[in-house]
């Protein structure tokens, strides 16, 4: 190499290095908590040097998406050039690709609402190309599957690979891809068409009190543009009061999407002691779980928002306790996988399966990927069921 192409080569590796700590960040703290001097301190490099590369923190943004959709085709070419003897192995070299890269695979999913229409529209048709790539090489025609069924297939395995950049369980990346490559098998097996039909879920109560009323319209405005771009103004012209007349009702920002966080919690709970009041066997006490979950979070925006948005709350004292809640209703379904599936090896183990399941509903609602359906709910509940192997899992499944 001259010295003239070693120091043309220098831009081009300190930019993909500063997308890649501001991609690390974002993941991490959030878009919105994340700024330009944050990034600057992590890549070791002054302010207005960054500037030099980028004209603010949303075109480092769309930068570090697009990085990582590169990063997705590259990895789907790396797996699907490897030999591989059968479907099972192709599995495997995908979920490999996406967990040595995690962020790749969530960073659109986590900050697609603070990116321009154009640049969605560039993320969703490469992320759709790839996926079809995927379900030509894994879900090949003798399957018979419908081209939406090989879609929400795939969309649901990029959301089970991906899962390991949303929880930190301490498993061995080894361990951890075995895992994942068992689920995502399970779900493989799956026909979207043939979803048990669902009774609707209960709607929420109306609200009837202003703090609710304050609370429906903050949860609505933090879903459409993000926690940290909605003012405690717009909140109070929501609901027909002004800016500080919210403040009578909660002391700050923070503490209605706490709020929020509780309110959507309280419907979970309801929904664990409505599964253990009518049943003893582990498996349909999981399944119950994951209807109630599913109805929650799509009768309103109050989970997604809680759960989008926890960055926010990080280190607030009147979030503890929310926090803690969340935490236990996740132990559980971890308790119960344990119990239900005997071929889960242990706490962490079952963790990943379980966030796993998770992911599938939560990516799904939070990429607004078909949720007008009236059959969306039922699909969910389905695939999540598949992947976790409880009762009807195995509904409609072709060999």
């Amino acid at each position: 190499m001259t010295v003239h192409s070693a120091r043309a080569s220098r831009p081009a590796d300190r930019r993909r290095q500063l997308i890649a700590r501001a991609a690390d960040l974002f993941v991490q703290r959030g878009y919105p908590h994340v700024s330009m001097a944050d990034i600057a301190r992590a890549a070791g490099v002054t302010a207005p040097s960054l500037y030099r590369h980028f004209d603010d923190k949303q075109d480092l943004l769309g930068a570090a998406v697009l990085a990582g959709v590169d990063d997705l085709e590259t990895c789907t070419d790396r797996a699907l050039a490897a030999p591989a003897s059968t479907t099972s192995d192709t599995v495997r070299a995908l979920v490999e690709a996406i967990c040595k890269r995690p962020d790749s695979a969530s960073l659109w999913r986590w900050t697609g609402a603070y990116l321009s229409d154009e640049q969605n529209r560039e993320v969703a048709l490469r992320t759709r190309a790839v996926l079809r790539r995927w379900a030509d090489a894994i879900l090949g025609p003798e399957r018979g599957l419908a081209d939406w069924e090989r879609s929400q297939l795939t969309w649901a395995l990029l959301s089970v690979a991906g899962s390991s950049a949303v929880h930190k369980t301490r498993l061995s990346p080894a361990r951890e891809v075995d895992e994942l490559v068992a689920r995502a098998e399970r779900l493989l097996l799956l026909r979207p068409s043939l979803a048990p039909a669902r009774s609707a879920g209960v709607p929420p109560t109306p609200s009837t009190t202003r703090r609710d009323e304050i609370l429906d319209a903050a949860s609505t405005l933090f879903a459409e543009r993000g926690y940290a771009d909605v003012g405690v103004d717009e909140i109070g012209a929501a609901v027909g009061i002004s800016g500080p007349s919210v403040y009578n009702h909660f002391p700050s920002k923070a503490a209605i999407l706490v709020g929020i966080g509780q309110r959507s919690a309280a419907r979970l709970e309801a929904g664990v002691m409505a599964a253990y009041a009518s049943r003893d066997d582990p498996a349909e006490i999981l399944a119950a779980l994951v209807d109630s979950y599913v109805t929650v979070i799509t009768a309103t925006p109050d989970l997604s928002v809680s759960f989008n948005n926890s960055p926010a709350l990080a280190g607030d004292p009147s979030a503890v306790d929310l926090l803690d809640t969340q935490r236990r209703y996740v132990a559980r379904w971890i308790d119960l996988l344990q119990q239900a599936d005997p071929t889960v090896a242990g706490p962490a183990e079952a963790a990943v399966g379980a966030h796993a399941a998770l992911s599938i509903v939560n990516d799904a609602v939070r990429l607004r990927r078909g949720t007008s359906r009236p059959e969306f709910t039922a699909q969910m509940a389905y695939l999540m069921k598949g992947v976790l192997t409880t009762v009807e899992s195995h509904d409609g499944v072709t060999g």
